[in-house]
């Protein structure tokens, strides 16, 4: 039996109670998608996420109620930023340095596309309602599952070649930030229809990189497009896996 690959998912931090946590829905999505989801602590030190990342097949960075430190993409913050949390800002960096040094698959959701952007030095719309005139609705409100604004995707675009995919999709919206201009060996595409980027994947051949800015995995329980997303990352992740030998000792026996 093949090995599962192993997906290292970023975790959050809750202030109040200065604890690292995580909402289950991710780790259900990779599990039911065939992957084994490792929970990574944000501690922002090179030696630490270097051996974490080791025996790592895939990385998700998910979502999270802040926002990143806008110095990141040299801008002053504006009066609608969001709180920001410098060790989860620091350490989906150096994951992110480190997937790249590597070569392991990336999904990035909401925050973790955003993440994703400002990594390869691109930059964010710090609040979207102030910043697009005209824009629909990013925040959507409870319940989180609801699909609430439609996006189109380009032709040809990782997203385009699912099964499940239409010229036209729906999807749930919980943000209120987004890629402003897109980083290095990134593409934008799909869009909502007040042109926010939707999604982003890498340019270069050979790399499995993937940011959306909805939230497929708590839709993937139902909908098709979501959970061929994480089909789809479980799947580059495990064809990067090595497989595992079993290394037999044997005694030297001397006259």
């Amino acid at each position: 039996m093949a090995r599962r690959p192993k997906i290292a998912i970023t975790m959050r931090l809750e202030l109040p109670t200065d604890r690292f946590y995580l909402g289950r829905d991710y780790s259900e999505a990779i599990e039911n998608a065939g992957g084994i989801p490792l929970h990574l602590s944000l501690i922002p030190k090179a030696e630490y996420i270097a051996e974490a990342l080791a025996d790592i097949d895939g990385i998700l960075l998910p979502g999270s109620n802040t926002d990143i430190d806008p110095a990141y993409y040299q801008e002053e913050p504006r009066p609608q930023l969001g709180t920001v949390i410098p060790v989860k800002d620091d350490t989906d960096m150096m994951v992110l340095s480190e997937a790249e040094r590597r070569n392991i698959p990336v999904l990035g959701i909401c925050f973790g596309m955003q993440a994703l952007n400002v990594s390869r030095g691109g930059s964010l719309i710090q609040d979207i309602e102030s910043q697009v005139p005209g824009c629909v609705k990013h925040e959507q409100g409870a319940p989180a599952t609801r699909v609430s604004h439609g996006l189109r995707l380009e032709a040809g675009s990782i997203l385009s070649s699912l099964k499940s995919a239409k010229e036209q999709v729906r999807v749930n919206s919980s943000h209120h930030q987004a890629v402003k201009d897109v980083g290095r060996d990134l593409r934008a595409t799909a869009w909502a229809s007040d042109g926010v980027i939707e999604a982003v994947e890498d340019t270069r051949e050979g790399r499995f990189v993937l940011g959306v800015q909805w939230h497929p995995e708590l839709t993937a329980s139902w909908d098709g497009l979501s959970r061929e997303i994480f089909a789809l990352f479980v799947e580059e992740s495990s064809n990067r896996s090595r497989p595992r030998v079993n290394v037999v000792h044997e005694e030297t026996v001397t006259a």
